[in-house]
This record gives C-alpha cells, sequence and structure tokens, in this order.
C-alpha cells in the first residue's frame, strides 16, 4: 500500500463586511503562571483575547506551548518561564501554525526543538500572507516588523507523539481538521489537563473556521472525546476551561450552524442576504466588567459567529448537492 501525505487545507481568507478581528496586539500583554497540577502552568494573558501559553515542568527538560505574536512576545516568555523553573526548556510546541502562536519561535534558542503536526509545517508557507492575515489583529501596534522569517518546526508527527520530559510524559495529537487543518493538542495525561490553541475554547466562544469545514471539525472534536482523558483544558485565547461543557457547547454548536446555513440555503436564501439576517449567539460566554477588554468582547463574539455563517455557507456550496 502507498500512502500519500495530506496537503494542508489553506486558510479562507474571505471576511464579512465589518468583520471585527480581534484584539493580539502585544501591546500591554502580561503572561500570568497559573499552577494546574506539579509542574504545570498555564501561562494566561492578562488582556483577553490575546494568547495564552503554557509550561510544563519535567525533572530533566521543560516543554512550553506556543511562542506569541512577535519575538517580543517570545522573548517575554522566557522571561515568565526562568522565573518559574531552573529546569532546561528543551522543546516548544505550536498548536497551530498561525503567527500569533509561532513568530515568536525566532526568539528560542536553537537547541530548543519545535514540535507540531506535520500539517502545521505544510502551512507555514507564505510568511507574507500570513503576516497580513495576523496583521489585521495588531491594530497598528508595532513589533511586526521584527518578524523576518518563521522558524518551522524541527519535529513532526502525523497523529501522535509521546514525550518524556523525566518523570512527566507529554502526548501530542492531531485529531483532524478544526480551526485549521493541522491543529495540535498537548496533553499532560496524569493532571488530565491539555492545550488546545485554536481547536477548543471556552463553552460560548465561537471557534473560527477559518477552513471552511465545520462537519470535519465536528468529527475531530469527537475524536479528541473519545481518546484523551481531560479534565480542563486551557485555550489558545479566552478563560481556562472545563472540558466536558466547552466540547459539548462546540459540539452543538458547529451541528447547528451547519444545519441553519443548509436550511436557509436550500430555501433560495443567498449569502448577501443571510449574512443581514441576524443569527443571534445562544448562550454566549459573558465577561465581568472588571476583566480588560470584556467592553468589546459581545461584539467580538458576534463579529465570529458571523464569519462562521459565511464560511459555512461557502463550504456548503462546494459539497452539499
Amino acid at each position: 500500500m502507498i500512502c500519500w501525505p495530506v496537503p494542508a487545507i489553506p486558510e479562507m481568507g474571505e471576511r464579512q463586511p465589518g468583520f471585527l478581528a480581534p484584539n493580539l496586539s502585544p501591546v500591554g500583554l502580561r503572561l500570568v503562571p497559573q499552577e494546574l497540577a506539579k509542574g504545570v502552568y498555564a501561562l494566561m494573558a492578562n488582556q483577553l483575547p490575546k494568547d495564552n501559553n503554557g509550561l510544563i515542568v519535567g525533572e530533566k527538560a521543560a516543554l512550553v506551548v506556543d511562542a506569541g505574536i512577535t519575538p517580543g512576545v517570545g522573548r517575554h516568555l522566557q522571561d515568565v518561564v526562568r522565573q518559574i523553573t531552573d529546569v532546561p526548556v528543551r522543546y516548544l510546541a505550536n498548536t497551530t501554525f498561525h503567527g500569533d502562536h509561532t513568530f515568536g519561535n525566532i526568539a528560542f534558542p536553537d537547541d530548543v526543538a519545535i514540535i507540531s503536526s506535520r500539517l502545521n509545517k505544510a502551512s507555514m508557507t507564505d510568511l507574507e500572507t500570513e503576516k497580513e492575515y495576523r496583521g489585521e489583529s495588531m491594530y497598528g501596534d508595532p513589533g511586526m516588523e521584527e518578524v523576518t522569517h518563521w522558524r518551522e518546526p524541527d519535529i513532526v508527527f502525523d497523529r501522535f507523539c509521546e514525550l518524556d520530559l523525566g518523570g512527566r510524559v507529554v502526548h501530542l495529537w492531531h485529531f483532524g481538521t478544526g480551526n485549521g487543518s493541522g491543529d495540535t493538542i498537548v496533553h499532560v495525561p496524569d493532571a488530565k489537563v491539555a492545550w488546545a490553541g485554536n481547536f477548543l475554547r471556552h463553552a460560548g466562544m465561537p471557534p473560527m473556521l477559518l477552513v471552511g469545514d465545520p462537519v470535519g471539525y465536528t468529527r475531530s472534536l469527537r475524536a479528541m472525546k473519545a481518546t484523551i482523558e481531560l479534565d480542563r483544558f486551557v485555550p489558545g485565547h479566552g478563560p481556562l476551561s472545563e472540558a466536558e461543557p466547552s466540547v459539548s457547547w462546540m459540539l452543538a454548536y458547529l451541528e447547528e450552524m451547519v444545519a441553519t446555513v443548509d436550511r436557509r440555503r436550500r430555501q433560495g436564501v443567498g449569502l448577501d442576504e443571510m449574512l443581514r439576517e441576524h443569527h443571534p449567539l445562544r448562550n454566549p460566554l459573558t465577561l465581568p466588567p472588571e476583566v480588560a477588554g470584556a467592553e468589546r468582547f459581545p461584539a467580538l463574539m458576534q463579529s465570529l459567529h458571523q464569519l462562521n455563517v459565511l464560511l459555512t455557507y461557502r463550504y456548503l456550496d462546494t459539497t452539499a448537492p
């Protein structure tokens, strides 16, 4: 039997009129450690929805999860890690290829091995386009000029990889298409904790269907749910989350999105008309007013929801009879 590599699915670049990009600018960003288990730390952004990171410490080596949107964030991340542990960082895991998770790769020393799915590496080919996509989330702030090249993963895997940090085993999984074609889950089995990147968010926070495949996304979520034991997870963006309610919310959201858009499409409703319709986000996450970023959070969530209407419509246009 001959097995051919599966190509990475490119991000769909279309956005609806009035799309509100998430503010991922590094200005004002501070990563706050939160210990989830012995040697397992969520490094949470002090402002939503900026990127969260992670640190997993073993007896011989440490692993960092994601690298930030600029080399400056990558350096800040390493400063935070040095305040927590003297164990050397030997691995950096990228949960996705997106620049807000990977542009900081170049700030890490050469002896830190970067690891991710094969499909994430395959997507890291067009730096200028990726800088353009993520640049809309910089809100005019500086830092992107430091991104002169894209440091790709040194180690890749297709579905599963195990790392032994010394008394602490880490599993990396790729369950299939999600937010991107190569989404990687970083799982600490004995702590039942994972970093989900853009693959999974807190209940009430819609994903971004950037590869336009809500059906494949649902399959991938079900595969994750059936495979790993997970109590809590650190999303790439947003609050630390309990696993079961978030997975259940996401599955219901995706299934309802497909059913609603398909029904309206079969009724002859065009995309422009569908986007003008009001599509309320059910059971949205609400934030206390004192949380940084709370004032624009509802509009952002609704904008992401409308984007999913658009991308689901495009997906069904190419796949549905």
